[in-house]
């Protein structure tokens, strides 16, 4: 007996092996995106509470009315976007889960999906699950554009939906308004849903963070998709969710009752909080978050890297080809054995591994410490490479 067809068309997780080789060569992990500094006290403070007050049986299914509201407020106040939080929130296990959900219920066997290229890697298998094509279309470099003539032809009658993720994940591209308004007119055209994983959102150097489903026309079909995660410094939480009408909110809801039942009751009370956080804290958020991208850029740069800066998100997806020939799965094993350094190989964000041969990913969502301790094992390695 032999495993099903379709997980032949797709490997584990490349990033998070990659924390595993980290571990094993005891490497600065700059490869899995999670931080490695504290939460908001508030915050963990509200989990521990919620346990004591025996708050550990299920919650239901779809989100405590408690985080459903305060989400539906959050969009209302950052986005000016009205969202019934009885009849259009799915609360899932992190916006993975969300994702998957979202495809499973809206995306027929047939169906074609766009996803802009390089790519997160769950979006591929996502698609291939809900028995859907992918179609990769490439941003440009070396800035990681759109080229919105080519994009238009990429739509074709199969065509369901297109994925956006910005701030984008592995290139830190923020895509505009302009970029925003012409996907927003192709989805009208073509009848198609645009499905958004925003979990960087509060993430922004450069350019503004725009929600497409308060373009007009664009609501009624629209998923918009975020998480805890990374605003609140709590990957392990599995805290995501799911914006949808109300046709697709129940579909959404189905799916996800049988896939997980619901997400942690007590990390529920807790999230509330997290979204009733001023403007206070997302300034120093997003201060910090500069500070650390520009403290690996100039590193990065120094040594011999090329790269387009990022606007967003904490990633940065560098080129070595100028600092040797092997291909990128090798670079990234050979740096994490003997430089120290974990980063995810290019072509794990490609259809086409070929495409991200010269690539690899860091991740800068970690202590200035960290980020100082690679530093110098980044700097080491120069002299390494010119020894070989």
């Amino acid at each position: 007996m032999q495993a099903a067809k379709r997980t032949a068309t797709f490997t584990e997780s490349v990033i998070r092996e990659m924390t595993r080789i980290a571990q094993l060569h005891e490497a600065v992990n700059l490869a899995q995106g999670f931080p490695d500094f504290p939460m908001p006290e508030p915050m963990k403070e509200a989990a521990c509470t919620a346990i004591n007050a025996d708050i550990n049986q299920y919650a239901v299914t779809w989100g405590t009315a408690t985080l459903r509201n305060a989400i539906a407020h959050k969009y209302q106040q950052w986005y000016k976007m009205d969202v019934d939080p009885n009849k259009e929130i799915t609360v899932c296990c992190g916006a993975t889960e969300a994702m998957a959900s979202v495809f499973m219920a809206l995306i027929d066997p047939g169906d074609e999906v766009i996803v802009l290229e390089p790519f997160y890697e769950n979006y591929g298998p996502d698609a291939i699950l809900a028995g859907a094509k992918p179609v990769f279309f490439p941003l440009e470099r070396p800035n990681w554009t759109l080229d919105l003539d080519r994009l238009a032809k990429t739509f074709t009658k199969k065509t369901k939906a297109i994925v956006l993720n910005t701030p984008h994940n592995p290139t830190g591209r923020v895509l505009t308004r302009v970029e925003i308004d012409a996907i927003a007119e192709l989805c009208l055209k073509h009848d198609v849903w645009a499905i958004t994983d925003s979990p960087y959102e509060h993430m922004v150097y450069a350019g503004h963070h725009h929600e497409i489903a308060t373009w007009p026309g664009m609501r009624e079909r629209t998923v918009t998709i975020s998480s805890l995660s990374k605003t609140f410094s709590c990957t392990g939480w599995r805290i995501g969710y799911a914006i949808a009408p109300e046709a697709q909110t129940n579909a959404i809801r189905k799916v996800h009752d049988f896939l997980t039942v619901g997400a942690p009751a007590p990390l529920q009370a807790a999230a509330a909080v997290g979204f009733a956080f001023d403007a206070d804290y997302y300034n120093h958020f997003t201060a910090d978050y500069k500070a650390r991208r520009d403290f690996l850029a100039s590193v990065l740069r120094d040594i011999g890297f090329e790269f387009s800066v990022p606007e967003g998100a904490y990633y940065i997806f560098a080129d070595f080809s100028k600092l040797s020939s092997d291909d990128d799965v090798t670079f990234a094993k050979w740096m994490a054995a003997e430089v120290g350094i974990a980063t995810v190989p290019g072509s794990s964000f490609y259809s086409n591994k070929a495409d991200g041969r010269d690539f690899v990913r860091f991740a800068y969502c970690k202590k200035f410490e960290t980020l100082k301790r690679a530093e110098k094992r980044l700097q080491a390695m120069t002299e390494m490479l010119s020894s070989q």
